[in-house]
């Protein structure tokens, strides 16, 4: 793409009428206009692409980091569509006649490569074409010479003596045609002395080609990534492959000139990291074979140019795995993004949706425009997913999951346009792994009476947590028990569930709450024992802290505890109730368990995006302190000193 590319006049048109007017207004989709050029089609990611543009301009490498579905990969393919257009070469391999370990590597014009071969291959024909038919006129000689002696008895020595002169004759004649036939084909090989005419090989093929190479290195072995080559098995006698034959180029060795995109690009081998990083610096690279046990281990080519720009992509785990080398090369020749998850939830942004839709659409060509209920619809999914109030979810690969789904819904009901209708339906067939989990993890531990929902409890509480993670994850229930008995040996809360390192620091968090409100009581006296149910996959996290606090202080003071309450909430050693992540997920879980309340920070109730109509079967309490948890959650009947002491030390 050239310098001086810009969007679609007809875009900003239609975008500057859409803020004019405050909403995106349209009937269905197919009436949005949509950009052909990947830059435009990235959405949410502004900073970013103007990153993207300016590496374009002067050839900068890029790391991308953020969750999967951000964009990283069109990021990637929009670099190499805006790169300045370059003048594309073949690269081949010609034969060292000094080493055939050495194979030569030269390059020519983009698709001159086929030419040259061509001519190598008719040169080669036509100097054996002399030698194939004096083959043919000796191999005749061989036959017919014999015949005739022993025919004309031209050596008169009897019938009997010109038939043993015959027979040896012909296979005399037979044996050295053989031989000389042998000799020539031989010579067709290098190494023995032929004229044979070596043919080169195009290890990158550029024919027809004008725009800058593209590849996603995701996932390659090193050998795909920066070349080898092939073993040869007939290593002597003439029958071997030459080694310029062998060669097969790396993806950057393909893409001289383009793009390599390498996503969790921590997943490389160190080494080859290393080697990533060399042909960086040097702008080429030699081709050796990657097996030592190989053939090819003793071919090195010549350096094979790799002039590429490289755009790396991860998550944080990538940033501390990576080779610190290879990050310094990309910092100090490039730039680093951190690609954003949320967007404000404005009109401007929320037409940005509508133009993703029907993006998908185009690009599916199988399934039908949406109607702008249904549009609005997977914005309000966009809501959902974001986990934050005011915000839309940036993570695109999961919309567009939602958006085709719905699509073949709509196909198989011979639906001229998608729906709402089609969108719900949708949800229910194309739910998450993590969301199929849930629901089979709910309907065992109701079924067990694991979780229950009904009723008065001392020392249980429903707890809430998610599985996954992302915007993949999915609410369960997570119930708690706690006991307190006689003893006072143990210095702190004995908790167990296969708890990770932030859930035990968690637990400590409680014990200063629990020993700040009943220390003097307990002390030296009994012990406290906490224990998520059947947590078999392990808990993780602080969002437990309120649900473990209530039921300890239940099972101190024997209040029993609201069977068809949840909750869900950190805690500081104040008692303070701190927000969490996942707050709708676990509120639904809670609506899907069929429990009345749910109690949550009262800072989440903003993130909290259920649709309405589910949202009316559960009551939502937010709360600020622990003694807010306690006060709705447990029945004080007879126990109210206790409530008014906990509040009153609260202030």
């Amino acid at each position: 793409m050239s310098k001086l590319y810009k969007p679609p006049l007809i875009l900003l048109r239609v975008f500057g009428e859409c803020i004019m007017a405050g909403e995106f207004n349209f009937k269905t989709t197919a009436e949005i206009k949509t950009s052909k050029h990947i830059v435009d089609q990235v959405i949410g990611q502004d900073e970013a692409v103007k990153v993207i543009k300016k590496a374009s301009k002067q050839r900068r490498h890029v790391l991308l980091i953020g969750e999967p579905g951000t964009g990283k990969s069109m990021l990637g393919m929009a670099l190499a569509e805006l790169l300045p257009k370059e003048k594309l070469v073949d690269i081949m391999a010609f034969q060292n006649p000094n080493d055939e370990n050495a194979p030569l590597i030269r390059t020519v014009p983009a698709g001159k490569g086929r030419e040259v071969v061509a001519k190598a291959k008719v040169q080669n024909t036509g100097l054996f074409k002399g030698q194939n038919i004096l083959i043919w006129v000796i191999l005749f000689a061989a036959l017919l010479i014999p015949y005739w002696i022993w025919r004309t008895n031209f050596f008169q020595l009897g019938e009997t003596a010109n038939a043993i002169i015959y027979a040896s004759s012909m296979v005399t004649f037979i044996a050295i045609a053989i031989v000389f036939m042998l000799s020539i084909t031989l010579n067709k090989k290098p190494g023995f002395g032929g004229q044979k005419t070596s043919v080169p090989k195009v290890i990158v093929d550029n024919f027809k080609k004008k725009n800058a190479p593209f590849m996603d290195a995701t996932g390659a072995h090193a050998g795909a990534l920066l070349g080898d080559v092939l073993h040869d098995p007939f290593q002597s006698g003439g029958l071997g492959t030459p080694a310029h034959e062998r060669i097969v180029a790396g993806m950057i060795h393909k893409v001289n000139m383009g793009v390599l995109f390498v996503d969790e690009i921590a997943t490389l081998q160190p080494h080859t990291q290393q080697e990533l990083l060399t042909s960086l610096q040097e702008g080429k690279y030699s081709i050796t074979g990657q097996s030592e046990r190989s053939a090819g281990a003793m071919v090195r080519t010549e350096p094979v140019p790799c002039n590429f720009v490289l755009v790396a992509a991860g998550n944080m785990e990538t940033v501390k795995n990576m080779h610190p080398a290879l990050r310094s090369r990309i910092r100090g020749y490039g730039y680093e993004i951190y690609m954003k998850e949320t967007i404000l939830d404005t009109p401007e942004n929320r037409q940005k949706y509508a133009v993703f839709v029907a993006q998908e659409v185009n690009k599916d060509k199988k399934i039908p425009h949406f109607t702008k209920d249904a549009v609005d619809y997977i914005i309000e999914e966009a809501r959902r997913k974001a986990n934050r109030k005011g915000h839309l979810s940036l993570i695109f690969r999961e919309l567009g999951g939602l958006v085709r789904a719905a699509g073949d819904i709509a196909v198989e009901e011979e639906a001229k346009l998608v729906e709402k209708k089609h969108i719900i339906k949708a949800k229910v067939i194309a739910r998450s792994l993590e969301e199929q989990i849930a629901d089979k993890y709910i309907e065992r531990k109701k079924e067990y009476e694991v979780i229950v929902t009904s009723g008065k409890r001392v020392g249980r509480v429903n707890g809430l947590a998610v599985i996954g993670s992302g915007s993949t994850y999915s609410g369960i229930i997570l119930p708690i028990e706690s006991e307190v008995t006689l003893g006072g040996k143990e210095k702190k809360i004995i908790a167990t569930g296969k708890l990770g390192e932030i859930a035990k620091e968690a637990i400590t968090n409680v014990s200063a709450i629990i020993k700040k409100y009943f220390g003097q009581e307990i002390k030296g006296k009994y012990d406290i024992y906490v224990q998520f149910l059947q947590t078999y996959e392990g808990v993780e996290g602080d969002s437990a802290s309120v649900a473990v606090a209530t039921s300890i202080i239940s099972a101190l003071k024997k209040i029993p505890i609201k069977q068809e309450v949840a909750m869900t909430g950190s805690l500081s050693v104040r008692g303070e109730v701190l927000p969490i992540g996942g707050v709708s997920s676990k509120v639904e879980a809670a609506i899907d368990t069929g429990l009345k309340k749910v109690i949550v920070p009262k800072s989440n109730m903003q993130d909290i995006v259920v649709d309405k109509k589910k949202l009316d079967k559960i009551k939502v309490i937010p709360v600020e302190n622990i003694s807010q948890v306690l006060k709705e959650a447990l029945d004080w009947k007879g126990k109210q000193q206790i409530l008014k002491k906990i509040m009153k030390m609260n202030g």
